[in-house]
């Protein structure tokens, strides 16, 4: 007789904290027009048949048969079928989650990758999930988030990229979606409604997330985000004072040198005169 025992040690690792949101199967019809959008989550998109094409932020790649496609919270992304291999998919999303992928050169936010080699092991865990998520079974949730976890670690020793898994709080990625479009739109007339209508919560929940995350408030970050770009353009340009504050989203001259003199200690033109002082202009 053989007995063999496998011990397993209390420190081995955690177990991957994120929640199903929905799973899905589709196929791209003629009627379906993709437009780029965001959540707040992320998106594992497996192409069951056909070919397409992704465009995500400013990028544009092929997709095909076995391929996944995963993308992080907050990229902007659509999907677009060929029409004579329209695109059949399974598409999860996932909270809590995002992925940082380590090759050299490789995008912050998105990844593609073939499971050619391992779709029946893919498919397995896939099908299984929507078959579960179908029922109205005692548990099926906690099934599903089961599978789940066994998907995205056979996901991690299936890749040879060196994929890192991290949890992460909805206020943070609620957070740091706010962060990215004030990044992107400061020089739009934003407020406070307008972000948290834009990540789905109320403002009162966004100004909390925001400070804990960031420590300034979301419409102080705006601003903020305002002098930072006003002081490169006063220091490397020579556009009047009134041009500068137009172009990174204040609403007069007069609330610019406001806010400029609040954050600096001094006014718009008082930085100019010193930056060309001191030889940096």
């Amino acid at each position: 007789m053989s007995n063999r025992l496998y011990a397993l040690s209390d420190d081995r690792e955690k177990p991957v904290e994120a929640k199903l949101l929905y799973v899905t199967s589709a196929k791209y019809g003629n009627d379906w027009h993709s437009t780029p959008h965001t959540h707040y989550f992320t998106e594992f998109f497996y192409v069951l048949r056909g070919e397409g094409r992704f465009l995500v932020e400013d990028t544009t790649f092929p997709v095909k048969e076995n391929d996944m496609v995963i993308i992080n919270p907050n990229i902007p992304h659509t999907e677009m079928s060929l029409s004579d291999r329209p695109l059949e998919y399974i598409v999860l999303g996932i909270d809590g989650l995002f992925f940082s992928f380590q090759q050299p050169g490789a995008p912050e936010g998105y990844t593609v990758f073939s499971f050619r080699e391992q779709r029946e092991r893919i498919l397995f865990y896939l099908n299984t999930l929507l078959r579960e998520a179908e029922t109205d079974l005692p548990y099926r949730d906690a099934v599903c988030q089961n599978i789940l976890e066994l998907l995205i670690i056979l996901m991690i020793r299936l890749t040879d990229f060196g994929m890192e898994v991290a949890s992460s709080r909805r206020a943070s990625v609620v957070s740091s979606h706010v962060k990215r479009l004030i990044d992107q739109r400061y020089q739009e007339p934003l407020t406070l409604d307008q972000l948290a209508e834009a990540v789905h919560v109320s403002k009162y929940y966004l100004s909390h997330a925001f400070t804990e995350d960031y420590g300034i408030a979301p419409i102080n970050y705006l601003i903020a985000k305002r002098i930072e770009e006003s002081r490169n353009l006063l220091s490397t340009t020579d556009y009047s004072i009134s041009q500068v504050a137009n172009f990174t989203g204040f609403s007069s001259q007069s609330y610019f040198s406001q806010s400029f003199r609040k954050f600096t200690g001094v006014t718009p033109a008082e930085y100019r005169r010193q930056v060309k002082k001191n030889g940096q202009g």
